[in-house]
């Protein structure tokens, strides 16, 4: 009960109506004001209307303002993946797009029309992988192949690889692990070798042959991940989903060693956890923060600590940062602390049921 109020007092999650109620008599505001601190809609339709307006100062259909400015918030909302609720963030993706729709029916250049149709494959891909986050997979299936189509007539491979790869991140999370595994070397054929969609694939291949328990295949993938990420800079945008960045090759490592069932991935991820909460890098990372510590409970299942484990995996799901793609990481650790019969066991499943509820649906929080 104490975590549950600190939780609804710091915003993480937001009442149930009964409990709204009471919190409203007591500090005398309206529910609107007291759990929307923010209006969402409001903002999202201000920076529409922003760039509607440069592009009519601009009397043009299109314009180069106009476009920059929706490059820009195409990277904005990619960077916001990893600390935005999926929900939310759809529901600006979804607006971007129906503005790219607008301006395709517009008057146009040619280097124009392939920039729209760029912008939009990144959108439709970036919808994609939040519609995976809530499971809901028709619409996934359906975003990517117009991501895909948008990709092919703009003659993007870059985006064609990265759907590729987001298929094979959903087959992976499903436990399709060949089909994952054929997925992710599809994606590797088709993305520029110098690109961050080619590392990340290269990475989910290595995760599915760790999850078929192939460690001399796993292992090849991961040092050609070092020795792609080892010469790179730490790109301006760290936190930007589709730009590879060194960190993420390290926690790609652990995922696949705590898989594997590889006694090194404890240490690894030690040093990955401390380094996505430090101010280091771009600053704390919650999402990745959280999905560093249910490798950590992994690891340390493998190594036979299951104590430690289950207390680090009641942090990551009482982090409220979980998205509905990785509950199943969560309850394959909690599924291996109750084999072993401890007490924290039984911690672990009610905060599960607490926060996700039987079904896997994520409580509505504050804000949101």
């Amino acid at each position: 009960m104490i975590r549950r109020i600190r939780d609804h007092e710091s915003g993480r999650h937001r009442p149930d109506d009964e409990y709204a109620e009471l919190y409203c008599r007591l500090y005398g505001l309206s529910e609107h004001a007291l759990f929307n601190h923010t209006d969402a809609e409001t903002d999202l339709g201000d920076e529409i209307d922003a760039m509607e307006l440069a592009r009519r100062a601009a009397a043009s259909d299109v314009g180069r303002e106009t476009l920059e400015r929706l490059e820009v918030a195409v990277d904005d909302l990619a960077s916001a993946y990893q600390r935005t609720p999926p929900t939310q963030l759809l529901g600006r993706v979804r607006r971007h797009l129906e503005y790219v729709g607008r301006l395709l029916d517009g008057k146009k250049t040619i280097a124009e029309h392939r920039r729209l149709l760029v912008a939009g494959g990144w959108l439709s891909l970036l919808g994609a992988t939040c519609h995976i986050d809530l499971k809901q997979y028709p619409a996934a299936a359906a975003r990517l192949r117009t991501a895909a189509q948008l990709a092919h007539h703009a003659e993007h491979p870059e985006i064609r690889a990265w759907c590729l790869e987001t298929e094979a991140w959903q087959a992976l999370t499903d436990g399709e692990y060949h089909h994952a595994l054929v997925l992710s070397q599809a994606a590797q054929d088709v993305a520029p070798r110098s690109s961050s969609a080619f590392i990340q694939s290269t990475g989910q291949e290595g995760r599915a042959w760790a999850r078929m328990g192939r460690g001399i295949e796993t292992r090849a993938a991961l040092t050609r991940i070092h020795q792609l990420v080892s010469p790179m800079p730490m790109p301006d945008q760290p936190e930007h989903h589709y730009r590879y960045d060194p960190t993420k090759s390290e926690a790609y490592t652990v995922t696949t060693l705590s898989w594997l069932g590889d006694p090194a991935a404890v240490g690894y991820a030690r040093q990955v956890l401390e380094r996505l909460e430090s101010a280091d890098d771009g600053g704390p990372r919650p999402r990745r923060a959280a999905a560093a510590r249910l490798d950590l409970s992994l690891a340390l299942l493998s190594t036979d600590e299951p104590g430690e484990a289950g207390h680090v995996a009641l942090q990551a799901i009482t982090s409220g940062v979980l998205v509905p793609s990785n509950y199943w990481r969560a309850k394959e650790i909690i599924a291996g602390v109750e084999q072993r019969g401890l007490a924290v066991a039984e911690e672990l499943r009610e905060a599960y049921r607490e926060l996700y509820g039987p079904s896997g649906q994520q409580r509505p929080q504050l804000g949101a």
